[in-house]
């Protein structure tokens, strides 16, 4: 399958679990840096938060890095937007 000309991968069922897990630990550590330097994040910001770490983890691990050029850091963003657009929309249903 390809993204914008770029060839994706399909990754097995523990690179994914790992992209989970290493996105979990690192939302988990800006989450307490933002804690800890007397910004904490709201329930909305640190979901949003982490999407776009979550995604960005499964994302390499599909063949889009971003030290690969631009159609590789155009596809990370667009997902990324889609993403947001959708958690954001959830957000507002969900505060209706």
């Amino acid at each position: 399958m390809k993204l914008l000309g770029i060839a994706l991968r399909k990754p097995s069922f523990g690179e994914i679990t790992a992209a989970a897990i290493m996105a979990l630990g690192a939302w988990i550590a800006v989450a307490g840096l933002a804690k800890a330097s007397g910004h904490p994040l709201d329930r909305g910001d640190a979901g949003a938060l982490l999407i776009v770490i979550a995604w960005a983890a499964i994302g390499t691990r599909l063949g889009l890095r971003l030290d690969h050029g631009p159609r590789h850091v155009a596809a990370h963003v667009a997902i990324s937007a889609v993403l947001l657009g959708a958690y954001q929309g959830a957000l507002a249903i969900g505060a209706a």
